[in-house]
C-alpha cells in the first residue's frame, strides 16, 4: 500500500481548527463574564444571553436563506460575536437592544461580507458602533455594582464629568461603574493568559496597543506634560478587553508579525486621541473599527518576502 500521498503546497499540519479556536476563545472570556454577574447582578447575564441567541438565529437564518450548511451555526463564531457584543453592553440596558445589537453584528458585520474569514470589520463591534450611534443614552447610562449605596447609575471612570476617585485596586478588581464586561481587569488578564499559553493569540498587538495608549497618555495626559496617569487610562474603559479579545481576532488583524505591530500602534494613538481631546470618553470600539479598514494596506506594506526573491 501506497502511504506517500502528493498534493500542493504548503504542506502544514496542525490540530487547531476554526471551531477549537472560536470555542477556546469563548472559555477565555467566561472569567469576566462570572466577574460582570457578581459586580452587577443577574441582569448581567440576562443580557449575555439575549446577545447570543440573538447572533445565534440571526446567522442560522442567513445560513438558511443562502443555502448553506446549518452545521456552522455551532463552530462558536456566531457564540464568541454575542458574548463580545454584550461584554461591550451596560448590564441594565433593555432586553431589545442586545437584540438588536446581534442582529446587526451578523448581519452588517458578518454575513453580507460572505460570512466567517470575509468580513473586514469585527462584527461585535459593528454591533457596538450601531447601538451607540443608535441610542447613545441607553449606551451611556452605567449602572454601579451592586454593592454600592446609589446602584442605579453614574459615569464611568473615563467620563470627564466624574469626579469620583477610583483607586488603581478599584479598577482591577472591577469596582466601577461600565460595560458589564470590561470593569474587572484579573479577570480579563486570566483569560488573555489562557490564549497567550494556548497560543491561540500573540502579544504583538496587545502589547503594542496597551503600551502606545499609555505611552500617549502619560505624555499628553490632562495633569500635564509628562504627567498623565497612564495606569489609569490602561486600566479603566475597555483597553485590556478589546486589546486582548477584539484587535486579535484573526480575520480582520494583520497577517505578519510587523504588520500585527502597526495595527497595535494605530489602534493605540487613535483610542489615546479620541480619549485626550474628543467628547466621547471612550476610543477602544471606533480605533479598532478604523484599523480594521487599514488592514489590507498594512499587509501589502509589511508582507513577507518572497525565499530566494531578489530586489531589483
Amino acid at each position: 500500500m501506497n502511504k506517500l500521498t502528493v498534493s500542493q503546497s504548503p504542506h502544514i499540519k496542525s490540530n487547531q481548527t476554526t471551531k477549537n479556536i472560536m470555542w477556546a476563545v469563548v472559555w477565555s472570556l467566561v472569567p469576566a463574564g462570572i466577574a460582570g454577574i457578581y459586580i452587577f447582578g443577574i441582569s448581567s447575564l440576562n443580557v449575555m444571553i439575549l446577545s447570543v441567541l440573538s447572533c445565534v438565529f440571526t446567522e442560522a437564518l442567513f445560513l438558511k436563506f443562502r443555502n448553506r450548511n446549518p452545521k456552522t451555526v455551532l463552530d462558536g463564531s456566531a457564540i464568541l460575536t454575542g458574548l463580545l457584543l454584550a461584554y461591550n453592553l451596560p448590564p441594565q440596558i433593555p432586553f431589545w437592544i442586545p437584540v438588536v445589537g446581534g442582529v446587526v453584528s451578523i448581519a452588517l458585520g458578518k454575513q453580507i461580507f460572505g460570512g466567517l474569514g470575509q468580513n473586514i470589520f469585527n462584527p461585535a463591534l459593528v454591533g457596538r458602533a450601531f447601538l451607540q450611534i443608535s441610542w447613545p443614552v441607553y449606551m451611556t447610562t452605567w449602572k454601579n455594582p451592586r454593592w454600592w449605596p446609589d446602584a442605579v447609575s453614574s459615569a464611568t471612570p473615563l467620563a470627564k464629568e466624574t469626579s469620583a476617585h477610583f483607586s488603581y485596586m478599584d479598577l482591577f478588581l472591577g469596582n466601577r461603574a461600565g460595560s458589564l464586561g470590561e470593569v474587572c481587569v484579573i479577570a480579563l488578564i486570566i483569560g488573555a493568559l489562557f490564549l497567550l499559553i494556548t497560543k491561540i493569540i500573540s502579544l504583538h498587538i496587545p502589547l503594542s496597543f496597551i503600551g502606545t495608549v499609555g505611552v500617549i497618555t502619560w505624555v499628553f495626559g490632562k495633569d500635564g506634560f509628562f504627567k498623565g496617569d497612564f495606569i489609569f487610562n490602561i486600566m479603566a474603559g475597555g483597553l485590556i478587553l478589546g486589546a486582548f479579545f477584539m484587535a486579535t481576532d484573526y480575520v480582520t488583524s494583520p497577517l505578519t508579525k510587523k504588520g500585527k505591530i502597526v495595527f497595535g500602534i494605530g489602534c493605540g494613538i487613535l483610542t489615546a486621541i479620541i480619549r485626550l481631546r474628543g467628547s466621547y470618553p471612550e476610543g477602544v470600539c471606533y480605533a479598532i473599527l478604523f484599523m480594521n479598514a487599514a488592514v489590507p494596506i498594512i499587509d501589502r506594506f509589511t508582507k513577507t518576502q518572497k525565499y530566494g526573491f531578489i530586489k531589483k
